[in-house]
């Protein structure tokens, strides 16, 4: 076959139709004479690739399948990459002191403006039974009985909470123990006064979290869904 191109403004043009797309292997050549057309003549190779290839090419369609560098497939996966960051569960109660004085929003509040998800809230009258077996650890100390007392002489707001790193931020959210040592800005440092009045309780521990809200919690109480900002809090 021979095809001719004509050199203008766009550069060398070699029209589709006289390009030899057959199994034919084809190697061109130039020539060019002052005042005439730039002739473009082919001959047929059978040793190399078809030109198909070489008028085909680009960075993302290599010609030659040796020189193809793997696609790398991106894949966003939530579920996958927040199980791979150690998605935690505490158990945060609000005690009969913080639900009388009107400060469940309040607390609730902190735990959503830092991202964290609910996932079992209820108010619940507890009974004796059941703050015994939560605070058993405690059972040896003096002030036992009368903690007891507490938690059970009013209403409480039972809460699980979850995500990356939960139990740790949410004890730094609710403060030390004693309001008087907690820092201004934490729950207990900002609206409690008193170690036997200071608010809200949180886990300790992601082990005792999971203890705590089995404890707390009936089988279908905790839900599980997807917040819509999720991926605003976490990479």
């Amino acid at each position: 076959m021979e095809a001719v191109g004509v050199v203008g403004s766009g550069g060398l043009c070699v029209p589709a139709s006289s390009i030899n797309r057959s199994s034919t292997h084809t190697t061109y050549s130039l020539s060019f004479v002052p005042g005439k057309k730039l002739g473009l003549r082919s001959s047929h190779l059978a040793a190399f690739h078809s030109p198909s290839h070489l008028f085909s090419y680009s960075p993302s369609r290599p010609y030659n399948a040796k020189h193809r560098k793997p696609t790398k497939t991106h894949i966003f996966l939530p579920h996958l990459v927040a199980s791979l960051e150690q998605v935690e569960e505490t158990y945060i109660m609000v005690k009969p002191d913080g639900v009388q004085r009107g400060l469940v929003g309040e607390i609730i509040s902190r735990f959503e403006k830092k991202g964290f998800k609910l996932t079992g809230l209820k108010l619940f009258q507890c009974p004796k039974e059941l703050a015994e077996e939560h605070y058993k650890d405690l059972k040896a100390r003096p002030f036992f009985p009368k903690l007891i007392n507490y938690i059970t002489s009013g209403p409480v707001v039972c809460m699980a909470w979850e995500g990356v790193g939960v139990v740790a931020s949410a004890r730094k959210l609710i403060g030390s123990t004693d309001p008087l040592q907690a820092e201004p800005g934490t729950i207990r440092g900002d609206l409690a006064v008193q170690t036997g009045r200071n608010v809200v309780h949180g886990s300790d521990s992601p082990e005792n979290g999971k203890r705590e809200i089995a404890l707390w919690f009936k089988e279908g109480e905790i839900c599980q869904w997807t917040p819509a900002l999720a991926s605003w809090f976490r990479e």
